[in-house]
């Protein structure tokens, strides 16, 4: 009779990551097409429960912007966007509080409390943890033109500051802190800002190990419209020529840009996982394969070595 496989293998070969990761810092961006399908959200929450449970450090930021451009709709305000990212209008910026610092996130909470996270809901705006300035207009060429065109993005914030303290504080107390991207300016001002943008600062100012991006596609792709096209291991040099070659397009641009900050920063790397697959963010962590795309400063990683 031949031996039947070690029913163990797996657990020992996730054990050897467990205890590389053990009380390191990973930020997990929830883009908000994973967030509106209560299916995915919940099947997310679980993963980061169990890197919570395995004494893993998470903090999560989360999006919103399809559960945003539903609010608008309903309320006739108009979706406009530009390089990916929103153009806020003081009423689309009252849509963003409703959604992203109301029923969105409130969902999210429960989820993770569903899932044994305990978890603590924050926006940019508490405590002062991200202050931010009124983007001033800015030239945009959008893939495909070659002409620029300058834009006006509204009540949108570029983030100025860090201020880690209150989320610390949640840490030091075992607490998880879920953060709405919301920002606050010196005079008060409340700002819509890209979730991408605020998961980067918030992971660069945390010297996180690793960055997490739960979106719809598989990772990083050669080829949008083939998802088998995944990259699995990426650096900065290679961003820049996927962007310069234009398969960078809508929200991946803004994620490009946050990627690069984060690890410029100094976050160990930056993963790009699916937010639709079942434990795809795990398979990431837990194995050498992964599941997704890696991204790092420069290459690392010679043949035969583990990604983790």
């Amino acid at each position: 009779m031949p031996l039947s496989p070690d029913p163990y293998a797996a657990l020992r070969n996730a054990a050897k990551y467990v205890k590389q990761f053990r009380s390191k810092t990973f930020v997990v961006k929830l883009g908000g097409a994973v967030l509106s399908d209560p299916r995915t959200r919940k099947t997310a929450c679980e993963q980061i429960a169990l890197l919570w449970a395995f004494s893993i450090r998470p903090v999560v930021v989360h999006g919103g912007g399809p559960e945003l451009d539903a609010l608008c709709d309903a309320l006739h305000l108009p979706i406009e966007k530009a390089a990916g990212r929103r153009i806020t209008s003081a009423p689309v910026l009252d849509a963003a509080k409703m959604v992203l610092a109301g029923k969105l996130h409130t969902d999210l909470l429960a989820d993770l409390q569903a899932a044994g996270v305990p978890a603590v809901g924050l926006s940019g705006v508490d405590a002062g943890l991200i202050k931010a300035r009124r983007r001033p207009p800015v030239m945009v060429t959008e893939p495909g033109e070659t002409q620029g065109r300058m834009v006006d993005y509204g009540l949108v914030g570029d983030i100025e500051s860090v201020d880690t303290r209150v989320v610390e504080h949640l840490r030091s107390a075992d607490y998880v802190p879920v953060i709405a991207p919301l920002s606050g300016g010196q005079d008060g001002a409340v700002y819509n800002t890209n979730a991408d943008t605020v998961a980067a600062a918030i992971a660069a100012a945390l010297h996180a190990e690793k960055l997490f991006f739960m979106v719809e596609v598989p990772g990083l792709l050669k080829d949008v419209s083939d998802p088998s096209s995944i990259i699995s291991l990426a650096t900065l040099a290679d961003l820049a020529s996927l962007e310069a070659e234009g398969r960078l397009t809508g929200g991946m641009r803004p994620k490009a840009h946050a990627m690069r900050h984060a690890l410029v920063g100094g976050v160990g790397s930056v993963h790009l996982v699916s937010g639709k697959q079942s434990d795809a963010l795990l398979e990431e962590v837990f194995t050498n394969e992964g599941s997704g795309t890696m991204v790092v400063r420069e290459h690392p990683v010679k043949h035969g070595e583990a990604r983790g």
